[in-house]
C-alpha cells in the first residue's frame, strides 16, 4: 500500500490544453521519514510507522522525544502507520516523498470535518420545518421522539440536535491531476475533508469505481 501525510492547503482550480476546468484539492506532503518498523514477531503484524511534519523539541513530551531519538531522526508532529508486507524494504530515516504517486492514479483522502458546534435537527439531518404563519408554534423543533406508553423512551439512534462535524471522513477514488515534486504538492479533482492547514492521510485507493 502506498501513503503518505499531509496538510491541506485549500482549493482552486486547473485547466487542460482545451479549456477544461477542474477543480481540486491542494496538499502538501513534506517528505515522510521511516521511524519504526513492525513485524509479526514483536508485534504481531506488519507495518511501517512514519512521521511527518517538523516540530520544535519543545513541543514534544519526553517519550515521544524518546521515540525520534531511538530512530535517529529529526522531531516530527505526526506519527502513522499504514500496513504491509514488504516491511524488509524500508529503512529507518528513509524519506517517502510525493513521488510516490502517479498522475492518474486514484486514492482514498482520509481527514477529520470541520468542526460546527452542537446543530439542530433542521441543518444537522437536513429535517423540513414548521410553518410560520396562522398561529403555528411549531417551527424547528425536532417534534414527536418518542414511542408512547411502550417502551416509555426514545429509541437508540434517533436523529436529534447534537455535535455536528468533527469527525474522521474518508473520501473513495480521488484522481491525482498533477505532482509538483519541487513544492511538494499532490492536486487531487474534488474535495478532501477539514480545513484549511489540517492534516489528511493519502492511500492506496481500496476501490476504483467508473
Amino acid at each position: 500500500m502506498k501513503y503518505l501525510v499531509g496538510k491541506k492547503i485549500g482549493m482552486t482550480q486547473i485547466f487542460d490544453e482545451e479549456g477544461t476546468v477542474t477543480p481540486v484539492s491542494v496538499i502538501e506532503v513534506e517528505p515522510n521519514v521511516v521511524v519504526q518498523k513492525k513485524t509479526i514477531e514483536s508485534d504481531g503484524y506488519n507495518a511501517i510507522q512514519v512521521a511527518a511534519q517538523e516540530v520544535k523539541e519543545r513541543r514534544l513530551n519526553k517519550p515521544e522525544k524518546g521515540h525520534f531519538d531511538k530512530a535517529g531522526v529529526g522531531y516530527r508532529k505526526h506519527l502513522s502507520e499504514f500496513r504491509t508486507d514488504d516491511v524488509e524494504s524500508y529503512n529507518l530515516g528513509d524519506e517517502i516523498k510525493v513521488d510516490l504517486f502517479e498522475v492518474g492514479e486514484h486514492v482514498d483522502v482520509v481527514g477529520t470535518s470541520k468542526g460546527k458546534g452542537t446543530a439542530g435537527i433542521i441543518k444537522r439531518h437536513n429535517f423540513g420545518r414548521g410553518r410560520e404563519t396562522h398561529g403555528s408554534k411549531f417551527h424547528r423543533m425536532p417534534g414527536g421522539m418518542g414511542a408512547a406508553s411502550y417502551p416509555g423512551k426514545v429509541w437508540k439512534n434517533h436523529r436529534m440536535a447534537g455535535k455536528m462535524g468533527n469527525e474522521r471522513v474518508t473520501v473513495q477514488n480521488l484522481e491525482i491531476v498533477r505532482i509538483d515534486t519541487d513544492k511538494n504538492l499532490i492536486l487531487v479533482k474534488g474535495a478532501i475533508p477539514g480545513p484549511k492547514k489540517g492534516t489528511v492521510r493519502i492511500k492506496s485507493t481500496v476501490k476504483i469505481t467508473k
